[in-house]
């Protein structure tokens, strides 16, 4: 993803992320669910033929190339043709189409053999939770000063709260809501929590016009992606945060236009979420309403600013907030989804779990219009039914992994990395005996860095955890696969923040090793246009077999990678 506007990261993982389920338009047609042709052979004709092969291979035979070569163009096309149709609605998490997915793949990992490891589930290869759905009711108000402000024309919101009923708040002015070694916009204001912060979007210049606190002239995550800061606050206990952009450049109310589709869209959260787990609401603010809560006007803001330019550090408030009046309610109700889960049985160290993990869900309609995701993730979630396939060939033929295999496809990325959290906080297999977790998301295209070049795939958070993870990736892929390993977006600056961004996430603050196998962002990224006929298969493949080639070694190995980082 390169160097995106505020209104591309608000699209992609902001208030798009906060977004969820929206019912299809009523003239909306889908087609119906394909039968016959999308069959798989049975669990005993892929056994039978896998045995046939090892049997007429040498002795010597290279066993991970074996495998790996059942992992092809064909299968992954057709896979992916069913699950990123249109009759799969998008796969929206909780909505018509993530159930027919969910059952799509359950039934593959039935087929293959593979046990269905949930324990008190209607069905043993779904993991079932409860989620809340939320939509922001009519009526919303902000006064400040004796003005009243429009919703969706003044100020919008994204979160899964709000305020239920009008409520006095005093905001409390936060600068650039930035807290990093050397720079703190927190260090003066003592405890926040339950307060209402103002914060500016954006972040200090330094002299030369670059971004103060960025690397090699590239802004930081906090200028580039307001979540980081929303993150912050909600660490800090915020209870809200107002943000407002200065930018003269910028456009509020064609911003607040563009924007209304995905507001007005339901935001999920988790049904038995404890107090403090969730996220402070976020307000966006017009200039004028931002001045107004100040209690300033554009002068005085733009000194502030160009004093933090020139100290290179926060520098004192002028700034009187004034209070304000704030009600913007919601409507929930609870609902459910499922993870699904394939476990492939180990041998002579089967207590110790390899995870390999994608998510299924998409966005869903939006606008009429069907974003059927094959790229994102339909990609990796059907890399992870070829892999589960290869592995179940090889245990057919007497040639199963060591370790055992959990193949997990998640529900609710898209809404903020929901499923994975849930199944690390809720595991199956406790995570002290979870050794690896190898996350494939969006590596099914090519992005525009690497148009016209050779085959590659960048490899996400390898070295942040265990040395050992990084060296094997390397050793696998110069054996077999020889594909351009890009390792840029491991710099835990990359402003992009794609490091946080997929579920492995979720297994790596448990302290796990990841590696997160993506090939970046399109022009149809989240988009109507991400459809299977635009997959570049061939290339496809050849990542999926590297893949399989490096949990291949770690399923096999004498000895389990140790953890000697604490980079999390």
């Amino acid at each position: 993803m390169k160097k995106q506007s505020f209104l591309a990261f608000l699209l992609a993982a902001g208030v798009a992320t906060a977004a969820v389920a929206q019912q299809a338009p009523e003239k909306i047609k889908v087609k119906t669910k394909r039968k016959a042709k999308t069959e798989a052979p049975s669990a005993a004709d892929q056994a039978a033929d896998a045995v046939a092969k090892a049997t007429a291979a040498p002795a010597s035979a290279d066993l991970p190339r074996t495998y790996a070569e059942t992992i092809t163009q064909a299968d992954l096309r057709q896979h992916l043709t069913v699950l990123a149709s249109d009759a799969y609605e998008g796969r929206e998490t909780g909505e018509k189409g993530q159930k027919m997915a969910a059952e799509y793949i359950a039934n593959r990992f039935k087929e293959l053999g593979l046990q269905g490891p949930v324990q008190g589930s209607d069905n043993p290869y779904l993991q079932h939770f409860t989620m809340v759905r939320s939509t922001w009711a009519d009526g919303a108000t902000l006064k400040v000063g004796g003005q009243t402000f429009k919703w969706l024309t003044d100020f919008y919101a994204a979160g899964s709260t709000g305020f239920a009923q009008e409520t006095a708040i005093q905001p409390v002015f936060a600068g650039y809501g930035i807290e990093q070694d050397g720079y703190s916009d927190y260090a003066a204001l003592g405890d926040v929590k339950g307060k209402d912060l103002l914060i500016l979007i954006g972040e200090p210049q330094n002299d030369k016009g670059t971004a103060l606190l960025g690397k090699d002239g590239q802004g930081s995550k906090w200028g580039q992606d307001y979540r980081a800061k929303l993150q912050m606050a909600s660490q800090k206990g915020a209870r809200s945060v107002f943000f407002v952009d200065f930018n003269p450049n910028s456009n509020f109310e064609k911003m607040a236009a563009r924007m209304t589709p995905y507001i007005s869209r339901p935001s999920i959260a988790f049904k038995d979420a404890a107090p403090g787990q969730t996220r402070a609401t976020a307000f966006f603010v017009s200039p004028a309403v931002g001045y107004k809560m100040l209690g300033s006007n554009a002068a005085a803001v733009t000194k502030y600013t160009a004093g933090i330019n020139k100290a290179g550090k926060p520098t004192a408030t002028p700034f009187k907030p004034a209070k304000a009046l704030v009600k913007a309610a919601k409507k929930t109700e609870d609902f459910t989804t499922e993870n699904v889960l394939g476990y492939l049985e180990g041998t002579d160290k089967k207590d110790e779990i390899m995870v390999l993990s994608a998510h299924y869900d998409h966005i869903g309609i939006i606008n009429g219009e069907v974003h059927n995701g094959a790229d994102d993730d339909g990609s990796g979630t059907v890399t992870v039914l070829e892999m589960a396939e290869a592995f179940v060939k090889a245990k057919a033929a007497g040639h199963g992994p060591r370790r055992s295999v959990l193949f997990l496809t998640v529900t609710g990325e898209e809404k903020g990395l929901l499923g994975s959290e849930y199944y690390t906080d809720h595991p199956i297999f406790p995570l002290a005996n979870t050794m690896v977790d190898l996350n494939t998301d969006m590596v099914g295209r090519t992005d525009k860095e690497h148009e016209g070049k050779g085959e590659y795939v960048y490899v996400i958070g390898s070295d942040k955890l265990s040395s050992q993870l990084h060296q094997i990736l390397l050793d696998q892929n110069q054996k077999y696969t020889q594909i351009d390993l890009d390792f840029r977006y491991n710099d835990p600056e990359d402003p992009n923040r794609f490091y946080y961004r997929s579920d492995h996430y979720n297994f790596a603050k448990h302290g796990i090793p990841v590696a997160f196998f993506f090939n970046g962002v399109h022009d149809d990224y989240h988009g109507a246009g991400d459809e299977v006929e635009k997959i570049e298969f061939p290339q496809m493949e050849k990542r999926a077999r590297l893949v399989f080639y490096t949990a291949w070694d770690l399923a096999n190995r004498d000895q389990r990678i140790v953890v000697d980082s604490n980079k999390k």
